[in-house]
């Protein structure tokens, strides 16, 4: 099997991490995906992911499953027993709900300000980008608003629980935690203004699965 991506980009960073907490990671081949070339949207990736994006699970039997949640409920599910998305209805309802909440606040969030309103991926990408778009500088700065808004919710999730979706640690908390890797990357940390959420941050931080984003320089 192959997992198409980009090493330290957060999104790939996700599955890498469910990989190493799986334990799969050795069952798979890594084809690196120039991201900064827009090779992800050419026709031979637009043939594997038509929404054009990083990272693509393929099987052996050639299927291809794109988004971050499905791929982690593939491997999540392979051995029978799911650990990261939920073993009891009630606990697949609370993470699926805590995953949605994660991918359209922190996800999207800074993504949205990184790809906007900061130089991106660089010039190569602007072609994709609707350059004729007047307001999308200002669009991208309420899309970091949005995400900061998500850092506060959040914060006050994890000063009642030990992660985001209840006791234990679920594809939410890797969601929110790679969300706020892309935000250091571009100067955005978490501050002493969220005290529950840098603690746990630090605690996800030393997990064996994440100490080296799951494999990934």
């Amino acid at each position: 099997m192959k997992i198409y991506d980009m090493p330290g980009f957060p999104n790939p960073a996700r599955i890498h991490i469910v990989l190493a907490e799986k334990d799969l990671a050795a069952q798979f081949e890594f084809v690196k995906v120039d991201l900064f070339a827009a090779e992800h949207k050419q026709p031979a990736f637009l043939a594997k992911n038509p929404g054009g994006v990083v990272p693509v699970l393929e099987l052996d039997d050639g299927t291809h499953i794109a988004e971050c949640i499905a791929i982690t409920e593939y491997l999540d599910n392979l051995d029978g027993h799911p650990t990261l998305t939920g073993a009891t209805p009630r606990d697949k309802a609370l993470i699926h709900m805590m995953q949605k909440r994660a991918d359209d606040w922190m996800i999207d969030g800074i993504g949205a300000y990184f790809h906007h309103a900061t130089p991106g991926l660089g010039a190569t990408l602007e072609a994709y980008k609707s350059p004729e778009w007047a307001g999308r500088k200002e669009w991208g700065e309420r899309q970091l608003e949005k995400f900061k808004n998500g850092m506060r919710y959040f914060d006050s999730v994890l000063a009642q629980q030990a992660y985001i979706a209840g006791p234990r640690f679920s594809v939410a908390d890797i969601t929110v935690y790679c969300a706020l890797l892309h935000a250091a990357f571009v100067g955005i940390t978490v501050t002493d203004d969220y005290p529950a959420l840098a603690a746990w941050q630090a605690g996800v931080a030393d997990r064996p699965s994440v100490k080296n984003r799951g494999g990934q320089s």
